[in-house]
This record gives C-alpha cells, sequence and structure tokens, in this order.
C-alpha cells in the first residue's frame, strides 16, 4: 500500500468512526429521555418490549425536533418525549375530544393524565395541547411538524371509519418532507384484513397501501418490536395480551410469557405540499 493509499484508509476509517460516534451522540439524548427520573415503574417495565429509544431515533426525532403525537393513552411515550424535547424542541400532545364518538372520547386528556403534567413543570411545563379528532381536524399548524407520531392508533381510526379523514389532517399538519412514524399490532398476511380491525390487529401491508393512500411514501421499517410468539388470533383479539390481559387470571402466565403484541413499526414521509 502506498503513503497516499495507507492516508486515505486512515480517513477513510476516522470518517466512518466520527460519523458513527456523531449518530451515537445525537441521539443520547432520546436515552438520557428513557432514564428520566420522573418516569414511573409501571412504563420502565415495559421497555424491554417497546425499545423507546431506539425506535424514536428510527423516526427521526432529533433534539430541536417539532413533535406531535396522537393519543398518547396513559403517557408512556409522553413521559419520554417531554423531558427529550424540552430544552431546545417543540412537543405537542394530540388527545381526543371528550365530545368525540366512543373511541376518541376514551383519549380526552384525563385528571390523571393532566395531574401528571403539573406535578413535574420542570419536565412538562412546554408541552403543547390540542384536541384532535375527525371533526377537530387542526392538531398542529399546517406545514408545521417535523414529526408525528401515533403508537397502537391506527386500529382505533380502522374502528370508526375515520382513518382517511385522520391521516389526511396529519399530512396537513408536516412540514414538506415531514415523517409520519406509526406503530400497531400486526395481523397475519393470511388472514383477510376487517376494515374495522375489531381485534386491533392490522396487516402491515394494509397500513401501507391506507397511508400512501392519503399522501405518504413508506420510506423505512424496523423489527424492533417484533414477537414471533404472537399469533394474531386470540379469544379477546390483541387485549388477550399484556398489558391488558382482558381474560384475567384465565392461562394468565401462558400470556405474559407470550408478552406484548407483534407490531410493526413504519415511517413515512410527507409527499408533495
Amino acid at each position: 500500500m502506498t503513503p497516499l493509499s495507507r492516508r486515505h484508509a486512515v480517513l477513510g476509517a476516522w470518517a466512518v468512526t466520527f460519523l458513527a460516534n456523531s449518530a451515537l451522540a445525537a441521539d443520547s439524548f432520546l436515552q438520557s429521555a428513557v432514564e428520566a427520573p420522573t418516569r414511573s415503574d409501571k412504563f420502565r417495565a415495559r421497555d424491554g418490549a417497546r425499545h423507546p429509544a431506539a425506535e424514536l431515533a428510527f423516526f427521526g426525532v432529533k433534539p430541536r425536533s417539532n413533535v406531535v403525537e396522537i393519543w398518547p393513552g396513559g403517557g408512556y411515550w409522553t413521559q419520554i418525549l417531554a423531558p427529550a424535547l424540552h430544552a431546545r424542541g417543540a412537543y405537542t400532545l394530540a388527545t381526543g375530544a371528550p365530545d368525540g364518538d366512543k373511541e376518541e372520547a376514551y383519549f380526552a386528556l384525563s385528571p390523571g393524565f393532566r395531574q401528571m403534567l403539573d406535578q413535574h413543570p420542570d419536565v412538562y411545563g412546554r408541552v403543547k395541547l390540542t384536541v384532535f379528532g375527525a371533526h377537530h381536524p387542526d392538531l398542529a399548524p399546517p406545514d408545521s411538524a417535523d414529526v408525528v407520531l401515533t403508537f397502537r392508533n391506527l386500529h382505533n381510526w380502522m374502528a370508526t371509519g375515520d382513518a382517511p379523514q385522520m391521516l389526511a389532517a396529519i399530512r396537513r399538519a408536516l412540514k414538506p418532507g415531514g415523517i409520519l412514524g406509526i406503530e400497531d399490532h400486526r395481523a397475519n398476511t393470511r388472514t383477510p384484513q376487517d376494515p374495522k380491525a375489531a381485534t386491533g390487529y392490522v396487516r402491515q401491508d394494509y397500513a401501507t397501501a391506507l397511508i400512501e393512500k392519503a399522501g405518504f411514501k413508506l420510506v423505512g421499517s424496523s423489527e424492533i418490536d417484533a414477537n414471533t410468539r404472537d399469533t394474531a388470533d386470540w379469544p379477546k383479539g390483541v387485549w388477550t395480551l399484556p398489558p391488558v390481559l382482558a381474560l384475567g387470571q384465565v392461562d394468565r402466565a401462558k400470556y405474559l410469557a407470550i408478552g406484548e403484541a407483534d407490531n410493526f413499526v413504519l415511517k413515512f414521509r410527507k409527499v408533495g405540499r
């Protein structure tokens, strides 16, 4: 090897190392947020199934990102995204409307959730709140969000027949080229898709087609939340499995051993303006 070749090889190796270390540094704020002392033990116990830091990094969440989370449920992701974005980013919670249909009202801001936000203003004091649903489509100003995230909610929108309207509203809120990150319970490909997703499971190909029809392009998928033990054919649908355990004590040990559902993790980019 010539001296010039050796120099190029050394520079190439340095560049690879530098880029790798830069990526690690950029994502370390997510791991720090996962370790935030304000997180509940109940949610920490689910990290092994949900891989929060890695999933948010896959979606491209950065310290300065403007992120909207739709229908945050009990607040699992809120307890991570709020501290992650508190210093330099922006974080909006789009909750369901109390006057909406049953599904939407279920995801309205509860007193318990409000109490969580109020207890730690140093973490949650910059969180913005908005109401989002089929009849409340303005989850954020048009073309303002870098990333919109929704976890295990697509099946709810399918149940009420509102998925196209919800996806259209998300698209309006995103900047050109903005990212929609979505996670949901994955149905078997050998099973026809119920348009209402009554079992809580959605075929990945069905979800992709539905979302792309709304003006998005699939740019990535991750198997980080895959669970091959989940056969997606349980007596009470996905709610048979943890964390719900809808059958109570019936075969509880069996379902705990299976763990949380097999979930697809998909990353879409807004197409056009």
